[in-house]
This record gives C-alpha cells, sequence and structure tokens, in this order.
C-alpha cells in the first residue's frame, strides 16, 4: 500500500475533517506518514475563508507542487474550502494538482485517493449537503483535549462572510451519535471537550426544530472521567437564560465564553447583517459576569468594514474599553468576492484597516495590562500540556486559555507531573499575555 501525507489548514472544524479523511484512508490500507518527502500522496485540506486563508493554502499547494518536481511527493490532492469556492478556476490555475474535492466529497478520500495513484485526474464536487457529519476519525489533537464538531454550515448570512456559500446550511449531529463519540473519546484519555460549529448556539434547530445545546450540555456532563466541557462560537444573541444558568451551575462546564460579536457600533452590525448594538451588548456582558462566577468573556473584532467612518472606529474603541474584554482578537475587513459586502460602497484601503487594527489592539492591551496585574497570588487549576526545556518549566492552560487562541502559563516545582495531569499552580508573575508560576 502507498505512503500519504496530510495537511490539514484553518480551523479546527476543518482539522476534524482531515482527522476524517486519515481515518478513511488508513482503513483503505495505506499507511499515514508526517514527513512530506519521498510519499507517494500529499493531499492538502484547504481554507478559502479569508484572503490570508486563501494564500497561506496557495503557498502550501505550491510548496507541495515544488517537491513532487523533485520527485519527493508522487500525487497531490487538493480538498477543503479553497477547493469547493473556486472549483471552476483551481483546475486550470494549478495543472500540477492531480485531484480536486468539494466540501461534499472529502468522505470520498480512500477512492478518490486510489484513482489518482493510479494515474487518473479527478475533480469531485458532489453536493455541499454531502459533506459527512460523521466517521471514524484519527484525532491529531494531544490526547487530553479533544475537539467535536456538533454541526457545520450556517445559516446566518453575514454580509462579509463566504461560508454559508462554501460548506451550504446549518446541519446539526444527532444528540445521541455526538454523546457516543464524547464517551469515545473520553474513554481514550481526554480530559477537556471543545464543542464547535459555525454557529454552536444554533445547535439543533433544524432537527429538532428548537435549539437543544443546553439538552446536549446537560448529557455530557454526565460522562464520567470528563472534566472540562468548553464551548466555543457562542452568538450573543442565542445566549439564552437557560444556557447562562449551566454556566453557573454545571462544575464541568467551564465558565469560558467565545462570542463572536465582530463589531460593537450598531450602524456598522446593521451594514454586517447582524443583530444588536452597543447598549445591548454590553447588557449582555453584564449579566454573564453578574450571573456566572470569574467568567472569562472571548471575541472576535472586525475593522475597516466598508463605510466604517472614524466616528465609528472611535465608537468602537470606546466599546472595547468599556467591555472590558478577557480575550480579544481584532481583524481587517477582508473583501470576499461572492459576499454581499463586496459590493458595498464606501471600501476603505489596506492602510487604513491596518492602522485602525494597530489602534484597537492598543487599546485592548490596556485592558488586559489592567486584567493581568490581578492574578500574581491567585492560583488556578492548570492542565499540564508539556514541559519546555529551554525554559526548563511546564506549560499549560487553565480554564481560562482555549487551545491555540489564547496565551499559555508557564509554572516550575512539583513533582511527577504528566502530561494531561491537573495542577495547582499560584501566579507570580505577568509576561504579555501569558502568566508565570509556580506549581504547589
Amino acid at each position: 500500500m502507498s505512503k500519504i501525507g496530510f495537511i490539514g489548514l484553518g480551523c479546527e472544524k476543518n482539522t476534524v475533517n482531515t482527522e476524517k479523511m486519515i481515518a478513511a484512508v488508513q482503513a483503505a490500507g495505506h499507511t499515514i506518514v508526517s514527513d512530506l518527502e519521498n510519499i507517494d500522496l500529499a493531499v492538502i485540506n484547504t481554507c478559502g475563508f479569508i484572503e490570508s486563508a486563501k494564500q497561506e493554502a496557495l503557498e502550501t499547494i505550491f510548496e507541495v507542487a515544488r517537491l513532487k518536481t523533485e520527485g519527493k511527493v508522487g500525487k497531490m490532492i487538493v480538498t477543503g474550502c479553497l477547493s469547493e469556492r473556486y472549483q471552476r478556476e483551481i483546475a486550470e490555475e494549478l495543472p500540477e494538482v492531480d485531484g480536486f474535492l468539494g466540501v461534499g466529497s472529502f468522505q470520498r478520500i480512500a477512492e478518490a485517493a486510489e484513482k489518482v495513484l493510479a494515474g487518473e485526474k479527478i475533480a469531485w464536487f458532489d453536493a455541499k449537503e454531502n459533506l459527512q457529519l460523521e466517521g471514524e476519525r484519527v484525532v491529531t489533537s494531544p490526547a487530553h483535549t479533544a475537539y467535536i464538531k456538533i454541526a457545520d454550515g450556517c445559516n446566518n448570512r453575514c454580509t462579509y462572510c463566504c461560508i454559508p456559500d462554501i460548506r451550504g446550511a446549518f446541519r446539526s449531529r444527532p444528540m445521541e451519535n455526538i454523546i457516543a463519540e464524547a464517551e469515545k473519546l473520553v474513554t481514550e484519555g481526554a480530559k477537556e471537550l471543545i464543542l464547535i460549529a459555525q454557529d454552536t448556539t444554533n445547535y439543533g434547530i433544524d432537527l429538532y426544530g428548537e435549539r437543544r445545546l443546553p439538552a446536549l450540555i446537560r448529557e455530557l456532563v454526565q460522562i464520567e472521567g470528563l472534566c472540562w466541557l468548553r464551548l466555543l462560537y457562542l452568538y450573543p444573541d442565542k445566549i439564552s437564560d437557560e444556557l447562562i444558568d449551566l454556566f453557573a451551575a454545571e462544575e464541568k462546564l467551564i465558565p469560558y465564553i467565545e462570542m463572536p460579536i465582530q463589531h460593537g457600533v450598531g450602524s456598522v452590525l446593521k451594514r454586517m447583517n447582524r443583530p444588536g448594538d452597543e447598549k445591548q451588548l454590553l447588557a449582555l456582558l453584564e449579566k454573564l459576569r453578574a450571573r456566572i462566577p470569574d467568567v472569562t468573556l472571548r471575541t472576535t473584532l472586525i475593522v475597516g468594514f466598508p463605510g466604517e467612518t472614524e466616528e465609528e472606529f472611535d465608537a468602537l474603541c470606546r466599546f472595547v474599553r468599556k467591555a472590558k474584554f478577557d480575550k480579544l482578537g481584532v481583524f481587517c475587513y477582508s473583501r470576499e468576492e461572492g459576499t454581499p459586502a463586496y459590493d458595498l460602497p464606501d471600501q476603505i484601503d489596506e492602510e487604513v484597516k491596518e492602522k485602525r487594527r494597530e489602534i484597537l489592539d492598543t487599546v485592548q492591551t490596556d485592558v488586559v495590562e489592567e486584567k493581568q496585574a490581578e492574578m500574581p497570588g491567585k492560583t488556578l487549576t492548570v492542565l499540564a500540556e508539556g514541559f519546555d526545556r529551554f525554559g526548563e518549566c511546564w506549560y499549560g492552560r487553565s480554564v481560562r486559555e482555549a487551545p491555540d487562541i489564547d496565551g499559555k502559563i508557564f509554572f516550575t516545582g512539583g513533582s511527577n507531573i504528566a502530561v494531561g495531569d491537573f495542577i495547582e499552580v499560584e501566579i507570580e508573575e505577568i509576561m504579555d499575555y501569558d502568566l508565570i508560576g509556580v506549581a504547589k
């Protein structure tokens, strides 16, 4: 059988799809390798959400094509969002690629591999609705942490976003399938499960006629051996009182709320086709802090959306100072063809967008420094993730940090520590977005 290597790009939702493809190819008898030299086939699972993701995908494709030219890679398959979004153009522009699969075809990867390895050129773009939500996967994250994708697609139709066109309408997985997968992952060593979807709060609306995220949570927290249940991508207008009560009451449902609000000014949010305004968002934040002890709040914001005036940007800065998010990511608006915002008037220069991003980053840095200054002297439960041999210390995360997107906690001391252990760490110092402490 052949040696096949995978490159997964983009978000953790895309990572789950890559893990399913690995499982399918492995089940077909092929050998999965991590080194992309001297292999028979390379599979690149791409992201095509915004311009920077497209550029990363193309650079990766060109690099693998170079390895192919040098005889180190035999064949290439490109799948995922970039392939789906540009299916008409991509085959002409990338002749060195042997096979293309759209998002509705990735579950056919084993069949595609056989065709390509036999010398055929393929381009399969099944209906987006065929995107497989179930199936085995080979988990590539550390054993103690695993993602569970509870739905795919999106119905929100934000004017800047191409996801509904790429991945189709919102589709939930049956609750019993999610619970079974969660139980299996915990049995295999996962202590932290992270629920993901394009809009996690919308879970169940298509299958059950109502949102069922609270019901799903109540089932998952019953799993013996599960320590942390983390939720990502909670839309602010769908955070119900029932969900808030669960955050406050369920010990395993950790008090970390990641909600992508994208802006804090009502006029801009309206142009984005998103609900809410400054007053409503600030009221929600106040409610969350009042009802959920020690809640950590994270969000993302877009600057430079078409028509964003200096006054609106100044109002956004004031909003960020008032909101005092614990974690915040700032992105420049990416003009994406095929989206309603692409044709909006008053597009903003890239230099202006970048300058606004820098300013808002500085505003948030002041907020973070104020919050971080409160941390020395506190004791946090830290999930140990590894040992830094250069710094001669351990590192990990508390409930306040999600993998890959937030900072880390570095600590010394302790004995017989293993990756995946929970360690009580007293914080002594701050280092930008990271914390430094000692095991108690």
